[in-house]
């Protein structure tokens, strides 16, 4: 039993699961999975008097099972690495310098803005929208994988 907590579990046991995880939320939330409406949502709980018509139309309270989800992400990975997992370090050495500190924060605010953009994440797009038969969320998935080997092959080409 404790190995198949601390080890990766295939991915004909995690891709289903993962895969029922969303009719689950649907049939007992009524609410769609997806985890990039939660950054909107905690701006607004924590700028309750924004001029911002963004974050004033936001209705949080209705949308706190969404910041319950991500505190329960947090937590369960604080667990999994801490009590679980081998050592494993929050960011490779390669990133622990300033030229690297500023690669992931120019990432992170690139993902941010298309994760918004694009009206939801890789996961909320990739999973739910494809669980939903929704159109737009098959062209978005497409353009990952088309983006992703725009990437990679160069990559895998020049011998990185």
């Amino acid at each position: 039993m404790e190995s198949a907590l601390t080890q990766p579990w295939p991915w004909y046991v995690a891709g289903p699961l993962i895969g029922l995880m969303v009719p689950a939320l649907l049939l007992f939330t009524g609410e769609m999975f997806g985890l990039s409406s939660s950054f909107r949502h905690l701006n607004a709980l924590c700028s309750p008097r924004t001029r911002l018509e963004y974050l004033k139309s936001d209705d949080w309270r209705r949308e706190a099972w969404n910041l319950f989800l991500v505190a329960g992400i947090l937590v369960g990975s604080f667990l999994a690495t801490h009590f679980l997992a081998a050592d494993v370090p929050l960011l490779p050495d390669e990133s622990r310098t300033g030229t690297g500190l500023l690669s992931l924060f120019v990432g992170g605010v690139l993902v941010g803005f298309g994760t918004r953009y694009a009206s939801g994440c890789t996961s909320s797009h990739s999973i739910s929208g494809l669980a939903t038969l929704n159109w737009p969320s098959l062209v978005a998935t497409c353009c990952f994988f088309a983006g992703g080997l725009a990437v990679v092959w160069p990559a895998i080409w020049l011998g990185q």
